[in-house]
């Protein structure tokens, strides 16, 4: 059984602790948990009579003390993720702020706000104005309304998810956010399509990410990754690793890992809806 206190909690973990108590556990910009059930983690609160983090976090707080405690160290990425107000792409009556992964129906998840920031910042140098970026299993658009933002109107933020129902919420869910300009303007798009063939209208990206583990690196990503790009991918079953792939000018990939994680698999829709 992996050891989950040394593993980033990512889409498909199913432990999820206080935001609090996670970014008090941090190490080298990444998170060390001690994870507990949701369940029993409300009791022991309850018995100690503190309040109920979730509820007193407003967006502004939140990421100040991710900031503050070294979860997010891209002033960038904060910004980016302060203007793309997580609340309107996570379901009603969720704690939007939590940082823990949350449901968002058919089998998916929106991953946890420290994984968002990760990976933006693993990122940030190939998400500069005018470059293009995809996001594979883009889920809400949370995730690729960042990029929007930070590609800006002469870039290009592509999602691809292969849940149609899932895409519908995520256009609605853009149209409230501040990248909805970008949505209208042609420069954010989001589409139904199996994201392990990628998006290949608009290929070649700069930035590539894979919000699912793969069981093994796709190669149409690969292809569809510009030299000199970057991809971050999850990839394994049980065990996963979180792969950055960099594209090198002459073609050659080198490949590093950056930490452990939990996603949910990178499969068919069918596949996805059946588990």
């Amino acid at each position: 059984m992996m050891n989950l206190s040394s593993t980033m909690n990512a889409s498909g973990c199913r432990y999820c602790v206080s935001p609090l108590k996670q970014l008090l556990h941090t190490t080298n910009h990444h998170l060390r948990f001690r994870p507990c059930s949701p369940s029993l983690f409300s009791s022991s609160f309850n018995n100690l009579k503190l309040p109920n983090f979730n509820l007193l976090l407003t967006s502004n707080s939140f990421f100040f003390t991710m900031e503050q405690y070294g979860v997010i160290s891209s002033e960038k990425v904060a910004r980016v993720m302060e203007t793309i107000d997580r609340a309107l792409f996570v379901p009603d009556k969720t704690p939007a702020y939590a940082d823990c992964p949350q449901e968002i129906g058919y089998n998916a998840t929106i991953s946890a706000p420290h994984m968002h920031a990760t990976c933006l910042q693993l990122l940030e140098e190939k998400l500069q104005p005018g470059m293009h970026a995809l996001d594979v299993g883009s889920g809400t658009g949370y995730l690729t309304a960042c990029f929007a933002m930070m590609v800006g109107p002469q870039g290009r933020a592509i999602g691809v998810e292969h849940i149609p129902e899932l895409v519908a919420s995520s256009i609605n869910n853009i149209e409230k956010s501040a990248a909805a300009p970008l949505l209208k303007k042609g420069s954010l798009s989001m589409h139904v399509g199996d994201g392990r063939e990628g998006w290949p209208e608009c290929a070649p990206y700069d930035a590539i990410h894979v919000g699912a583990a793969a069981p093994e690196m796709p190669q149409a990503l690969l292809d569809q990754l510009k030299p000199g790009g970057r991809m971050v991918i999850p990839v394994g079953n049980i065990f996963q690793d979180l792969k950055v792939v960099d594209k090198n000018p002459d073609g050659s990939i080198s490949i590093r890992s950056e930490s452990s994680v939990r996603y949910v698999p990178l499969t068919s829709r069918d596949a996805q809806l059946q588990s």
